[in-house]
């Protein structure tokens, strides 16, 4: 088994983690998670570097002329790295593979030709308008419908917990065109805001990821043409499923990054912090949780890996897209907490800049399915 990266590959990656450390880590963080502040500014940056396009063939706007998930999460964990807003990390994977990456999987010529390059470049932004107050992991017992009507749809409904929502230009989202048929008859569409009833709510204040802007989308008789449905009608089912199969991956190589770093920067302070006359690396009780931080990182390294390699070689990769969001999502959290006691009270105060990786991290147990529905997920592939 080959665990080597091509020569590519690494160099790509270099160059990403370059261009975040260069001109993504600016010294406004601190004040923009405590405003819950979007950095357009940083956005654009990524748009023009090529980050956008990683979702998109050249032909549609993207950065190379076929898309590589595997380059795609090798370079996206080199952000992760380079970048410290884990917000803006997880606004751009939700923008590339929960919208940009179903659009280029499903969508006609026509579709890929209008939304794409526009996405690729940064001008507009997507969002995946799926959950609901009530249909959270119980998902697709969506409230949101479509009417079929003459020339298109009539959607109404409210989709919640939407990132990008209160910025969105265009969204994906699902609504049910035959209720009697539960998950079979949802179906999925574009939807942009120069669409009447097409409702973006304020920006909704949450523990962490606070540069990520969150919100509600609401749809009141909104018209949607048949040309914006996106794949038959009943194959929504199908489009979520492929599509949080690639979120799952790439959103998280951002968070295995960020693991990364946090654990360099743990062993730097435990290194030079004194306490009884030595550094306080000396004592196990402190080493002994870096060396818990390092196994989390590259047990989680080697899912993450796996899970790059099936989804390019076009192999069913369900179970383990869930055991890698069950065991990386759970494994930033505890490293997280590991990363304050080390830093003690250093750790717990927000200038210092550790204890919002905490805050991030519980995100990661919640969105895109929840780790109680990962182990279901699991469970069942097991035959319980």
């Amino acid at each position: 088994m080959n665990f080597s990266w091509s020569e590519e590959h690494t160099n790509y990656r270099n160059r990403v983690i370059e261009f975040a450390k260069n001109e993504l880590a600016d010294d406004t963080l601190v004040q923009r998670d405590h405003e819950g502040t979007f950095a357009k500014d940083l956005w654009d940056k990524c748009g023009k570097f090529g980050i956008l396009g990683l979702a998109a063939p050249a032909r549609y706007g993207g950065t190379f002329e076929e898309i590589d998930i595997m380059r795609a999460a090798y370079a996206l964990e080199g952000l992760g790295y380079g970048c410290p807003d884990t917000g803006l990390n997880l606004a751009l994977n939700a923008h590339l593979w929960t919208v940009m990456m179903t659009i280029t999987l499903f969508g006609d010529e026509a579709q890929k030709k209008k939304y794409l390059p526009k996405m690729a470049s940064g001008e507009w932004i997507g969002a995946h308008a799926l959950t609901e107050i009530g249909s959270g992991s119980d998902v697709y017992n969506m409230k949101t419908t479509a009417e079929k009507v003459d020339g298109g749809y009539i959607l109404n409904g409210e989709k919640r917990l939407v990132t990008l929502a209160p910025i969105a230009d265009v969204a994906v989202a699902f609504a049910s065109t035959n209720p009697k048929l539960g998950k079979w008859g949802i179906s999925a569409f574009i939807v942009d805001k120069m669409m009447q009833g097409f409702d973006c709510q304020p920006v909704q204040q949450k523990m962490g990821l606070r540069t990520a802007p969150i919100g509600r989308i609401k749809f009141t008789d909104c018209f949607v043409p048949d040309e914006n449905r996106l794949g038959k009608e009943g194959a929504g089912f199908s489009v979520c499923n492929h599509s949080l199969e690639y979120d799952r991956c790439c959103i998280l190589a951002g968070k295995l990054g960020a693991m990364q770093r946090q654990l360099e920067q743990t062993v730097e302070y435990a290194k030079s912090r004194q306490q009884f006359g030595q550094s306080i690396g000396q004592f196990q009780s402190v080493s002994n949780r870096i060396a818990d931080m390092k196994l989390r990182l590259e047990t989680s390294r080697l899912l993450l890996y796996k899970m790059t390699w099936l989804k390019k070689n076009n192999k069913p990769a369900m179970l383990e897209a869930a055991m890698l969001k069950l065991h990386l999502g759970e494994a930033y959290v505890a490293s997280s907490l590991d990363a304050i006691r080390v830093h003690g009270g250093n750790g717990y105060l927000t200038e210092h800049e550790v204890e919002r990786g905490l805050r991030d991290a519980v995100g990661g147990v919640i969105y895109a399915g929840t780790s109680d529905i990962q182990r279901n997920i699991i469970a069942k592939f097991l035959g319980l």
